[in-house]
């Protein structure tokens, strides 16, 4: 499910972050499309597949031979600690929070669905990753990894468009459609497989040589490929219909994102590598899910689940608890207090919001900050326009715009303003006088608010804002209870290095950012840390013999890690 819908300049001016995810998805689909034509998957079965899948039905885990759990795991772990290292990965945690609080009950809905087993549910990753990259576009990882762009968040306009390209995305996964490919690879050909993976990695700085490598190396085979490619294609349709209707979005989703899609394909299509297109949007696909629409919408043979976009009423926000940062549902313990608000008004928020970080040509941000400064602006307009003027250096204008933002929206969504209105006081150079006083108490209200509300977005800016304000004790404290419950959150481990490294705990800001290293599965990054920590002088290491023990334990657990992932290498 992938096509642009706008042609731009934007690999030229990022080619690195275009060939990293264009690595990422030629490994997890070894290399049968660019990117910029495929979400994730050329997708050919293993010799002697069940002709049932061909022809539409579902495929038995049993099916997959030759690539165990472990391995996919491993591979994809291996994928996404280059993807971490790339400059246009994007760890924000507003974005995040709105995509776990969809992704949480898609992935719950497999779960319930049987589509997810136990084993794969606790033994691969189910972790989201955002890119930067402005064109249209999504896909899986092996190992359970998702990559959303922001274009794709951007072109959306509902919680159910985005939540339908999600779904089916999860069920490439589910299906373990890039464990068949690879399993198929290794028996036609390993040290072919291996070399296109490696002439990818050698390509990240271009986009066009890493293209080449792969016609290179796939050509003979992609067209058998592609034949079974479009059966995983339908499959991941039929089986995502079925996750985002369970879970209480509305299927119509499915339906207008691939009229959009259809739409782009006509008009942007230039025809190129046609024997390579892995995902066209036949009318057969679309049939197909238009005719499912009348299911999902029967009232005695729906699913019922947790969402449903009906308009939201004020201070009625559903809600859903959010995730930990690495894709896995915490304990309820572990997410009481935490909660996102998920209701139609807040789409258009997080659309304009995708957009404007993707944008980095000031004339369009003067565009969007005029449009949105009208009186008859809507809510995603307004707040595109206080996001440009705060990237365009207008402080006091984008704290003007928000404020008045904050006021027209559903109580549910003011969440995402007060979280804008932080992130404006926080990065605004210094003022004196009134002006001061001013923004320094609105940035304690919103910091102490913040602190209070919850959600990783929240948590992460009012310690930011504890830490401005010259409250590191305060920030350590809500940042170490949220380490604690989501070990894998590099930036909230970053964020409490300087909080510590504040109070002088070098010891602990330097364990902090070797935790970091490890949750973005850089093993010898955090060794040096660890091993940092270790060399300190004598008096700062007696002074905490606690985390110094943690340090010394942690090292081994680190160093341990770093010798499987070198013996796989």
């Amino acid at each position: 499910m992938n096509f642009p819908l706008t042609r731009s300049d934007w690999s030229a001016r990022r080619p690195r972050w275009a060939a990293s995810w264009f690595t990422a998805a030629l490994v997890g689909a070894l290399g049968l499309a660019p990117l910029s034509l495929t979400v994730a998957q050329n997708l050919p079965p293993p010799a002697g597949a069940d002709p049932a899948l061909v022809s539409g039905g579902l495929p038995g885990l049993g099916d997959v031979q030759g690539m165990s759990i472990a391995a996919e795991r491993r591979l994809g772990d291996r994928i996404a600690r280059s993807i971490y290292r790339d400059p246009d990965y994007l760890d924000d945690p507003v974005l995040g929070d709105y995509l776990q609080a969809i992704w949480q009950p898609l992935l719950a809905a497999a779960r319930a669905r049987g589509d997810v087993p136990p084993e794969l549910s606790e033994r691969l990753a189910w972790e989201l990753m955002i890119s930067r990259d402005r064109r249209v576009n999504a896909f899986a990882l092996p190992g359970g990894y998702l990559g959303v762009h922001l274009g794709l968040i951007g072109v959306t306009d509902t919680v159910a468009e985005l939540g339908s390209v999600m779904a089916h995305e999860l069920s490439h996964v589910s299906q373990r459609h890039i464990a068949r490919l690879v399993a198929r690879q290794d028996r036609m050909a390993p040290w072919m497989m291996g070399a296109m993976i490696l002439s990818a990695l050698a390509a990240r700085a271009n986009t066009e040589v890493a293209s080449a490598a792969m016609m290179g190396s796939q050509a003979v085979a992609a067209q058998t490929q592609l034949n079974f490619s479009r059966d995983m294609e339908r499959e991941a349709d039929r089986v995502g219909f079925g996750v985002l209707t369970s879970a209480g979005f509305d299927g119509q989703g499915f339906v207008d994102m691939f009229d959009k899609l259809q739409q782009a394909s006509r008009l942007s299509d230039d025809g190129s590598f046609p024997y390579l297109r892995s995902h066209p949007l036949s009318s057969e696909r679309m049939a197909d899910m238009r005719a499912r629409l009348p299911l999902a919408s029967d009232p005695v043979r729906a699913p019922v689940g947790p969402l449903r976009e009906a308009p939201a009423q004020p201070g009625a926000g559903l809600v859903l608890s959010l995730p930990a940062a690495g894709g896995t549902a915490p304990s309820a313990s572990a997410t009481r207090g935490r909660a996102a608000p998920v209701v139609p008004e807040l789409h258009p928020l997080m659309a304009a919001r995708a957009r404007v970080l993707a944008e980095n040509g000031p004339d369009r941000l003067r565009s969007w900050l005029q449009n949105g400064q009208g009186p008859q602006a809507g809510p995603g307009e307004r707040y595109a326009a206080a996001w440009a003027a705060m990237r365009l250096g207008q402080p006091e204008r984008a704290l003007d715009l928000a404020q008045r933002l904050r006021a027209e929206v559903v109580p549910a969504v003011r969440w995402v303003v007060d979280a804008l209105l932080l992130e404006v006081l926080l990065t605004a150079p210094p003022v004196t006088g009134t002006a001061a006083a001013s923004r320094a108490e609105s940035l304690t209200a919103l910091r102490d608010q913040a602190l209070a509300g919850g959600g990783r977005a929240l948590t992460l800016l009012g310690a930011q804002a504890a830490l401005a304000t010259g409250e590191p004790q305060r920030a350590a404290t809500h940042l170490q209870t949220w380490v604690v419950q989501h070990p894998r959150d590099a930036l909230a481990w970053q964020t409490l290095a300087r909080a510590n490294q504040a109070q002088g705990q070098t010891l602990r800001a330097i364990r902090a950012e070797a935790e970091s290293r490890v949750a973005q599965l850089d093993y010898a990054g955090a060794v040096d840390r660890f091993k940092a920590a270790q060399a300190l002088p004598a008096a700062q290491r007696a002074a905490d013999p606690m985390e110094l023990a943690i340090v010394d334990s942690r090292l081994r657990v680190v160093e341990a890690l770093l010798r499987a992932s070198e013996e796989e290498e």
